[in-house]
């Protein structure tokens, strides 16, 4: 039997709520609340995120609210050791989630290869060592979606998903989103020969709880 990523518009819905309620005095949530939605819509058990010192955190927040509600786990690597203490004193002061787990390495792709079982991963666009990172990602046999955020900034020139993914990964659609600074997603097919793209499409609604703005995304 094949395993494969099923969607849950009711866990999507209950994370968006969550992510807009925790992420309300943040400046650009709207990525975050969108890939919390859809990382728990996705029931996503094991959520991979790369972060700098610096960094904004509303991402982050997101995921980890995500984890919460498909009681998966979350990890966040860290290049060093102030970059984690950072981190850890920013989160704890927006979410309690005993699923985040901070790893610090100064190679991104060294730690993802250790990972087993990653079906949700968001590295930053900006960063050439974590796109990278994408290339060591042991995706679930269930399948993966693989997410670069701040993707109108892409430190790789001429970006393609076959060109960074480890041989024998099967994009099976791929994705430019407006929103935030740009998001570029990946799904990767489950093992075994299965298909997401069997699965009915879907259109989902996302409003930016400032603007008003609506965005309507066919996945």
């Amino acid at each position: 039997m094949i395993m494969k990523l099923v969607w849950s518009p009711e866990t999507a819905s209950n994370a968006y709520i969550h992510t807009v309620r925790t992420c309300k005095h943040y400046k650009e949530s709207s990525a975050a609340e969108y890939l919390s939605a859809t990382a728990a819509g996705w029931n996503t058990r094991m959520i991979v995120e790369t972060w700098t010192r610096g960094d904004p955190i509303a991402t982050s927040v997101g995921l980890a609210v995500a984890a919460i509600h498909t009681c998966g786990k979350h990890v966040c690597i860290v290049p060093d050791e102030e970059s984690r203490s950072e981190y850890e004193a920013v989160m704890k002061g927006a979410v309690t989630s005993e699923a985040t787990e901070v790893l610090i390495g100064e190679s991104a792709e060294n730690l993802v290869e250790r990972l087993s079982g990653v079906d949700f991963m968001v590295v930053d666009s900006k960063r050439r060592e974590f796109v990278k990172a994408l290339g060591s990602a042991n995706t679930s046999k269930r399948g993966a979606v693989l997410v670069c955020k701040n993707a109108t900034q892409k430190s790789i020139p001429g970006f393609k998903w076959h060109g960074v993914l480890r041989r024998g990964t099967r994009v099976v659609r791929s994705v430019f989103l407006p929103v935030g600074r740009g998001l570029d997603i990946a799904h990767v097919g489950a093992s075994g020969g299965g298909d997401l793209m069997k699965l009915p499409s879907r259109w989902i609604k996302h409003i930016d709880p400032r603007s008003g703005e609506e965005h309507l995304f066919k996945r």
